[in-house]
């Protein structure tokens, strides 16, 4: 029987990259996002330049991890609903019987979290608490209560540096505002608390800071001159994935717990990919 990897977020960018990695490692696949089928509007969703929602799809990654000879469970799931975060895994587990590995890589993405502190709203500190705080623990909490049954498994958050440090400018001149902040700040505090208490049980949990990957929301944020000014400093998708990968099946792994690992100079230091650049 193959492992069973839950990755939410997996529409778009890292989340259908590591999808795709772990299709590749002969795992069994749960993904999960809001946008089920392209072209898809969602309140509070970036746009691209044009104004159009950001391509990529829930079937769109399935399709192509189908194509890989995967069996691929498509979860609907939205951040801001805590019910439809829960049924996710219980659907999950109803298909499948189990979770091997999950992935928190879904983040709720509205422009509002850069807002500046004197023009920061109280409805998007709650949406951030929803999204960054609450409905990912929920849904971890579930799933770690099943890894504990089952005698192990593997979580893995997705943070970011801005819940790591300040920003280097104010919100509004290429810096990150409170609120995306804090809630990544909250994100790279969840796996040291899981390795503490749930480790003896058989739960490895991780921090992973993918650093500036080259994905579409980036582009819809920083648009295509501010992806050539940060080419040598970002990594594409599929470095991050491998990363994930690797943490999730290198025997060498665990002792990378309790600290958030920077993915693309950990990707070059333990020979995870070849240099990207």
């Amino acid at each position: 029987m193959n492992k069973v990897a839950f990755i939410t977020g997996a529409s778009r960018g890292i989340g259908r990259e590591t999808a795709l990695a772990f299709a590749r490692a002969g795992f069994d696949l749960a993904i999960s996002a809001r946008t089920l089928n392209e072209g898809e509007q969602h309140e509070h969703g970036l746009r691209d330049a044009s104004g159009a929602p950001l391509a990529g799809s829930l079937n769109g990654t399935a399709e192509a991890l189908r194509d890989e000879g995967c069996r691929v469970l498509v979860v609907p799931m939205d951040l801001l609903d805590s019910a439809s975060v829960l049924a996710a895994c219980q659907t999950v587990l109803a298909e499948y019987g189990r979770i091997d590995v999950l992935i928190n890589n879904a983040i709720y993405q509205g422009s509002d979290l850069n807002a500046g502190v004197m023009a920061l709203q109280v409805q998007t500190l709650e949406r951030m608490f929803q999204g960054y705080i609450l409905n990912p623990f929920l849904l971890t909490r579930a799933v770690a209560e099943h890894m504990v049954e089952q005698g192990g498994g593997v979580v893995i958050n997705v943070t970011s540096g801005a819940g790591e440090s300040d920003p280097p400018v104010a919100a509004g001149k290429g810096g990150w505002g409170y609120a995306y902040g804090a809630g990544k700040a909250a994100v790279s505090r969840l796996s040291g608390v899981l390795t503490i208490e749930l480790g003896e049980a058989g739960v490895r949990a991780y921090t992973v800071n993918p650093g500036v990957v080259t994905t579409e929301a980036l582009k819809a944020t920083i648009g295509d001159k501010g992806l050539i000014a940060l080419r040598a400093g970002s990594a594409p998708p599929h470095v991050p994935a491998a990363v994930m990968l690797w943490l999730a099946t290198a025997e060498e792994a665990p002792r990378f717990q309790r600290r958030t690992l920077a993915a693309q100079a950990f990707a070059l230091e333990q020979g995870i990919v070849a240099d990207w650049r």
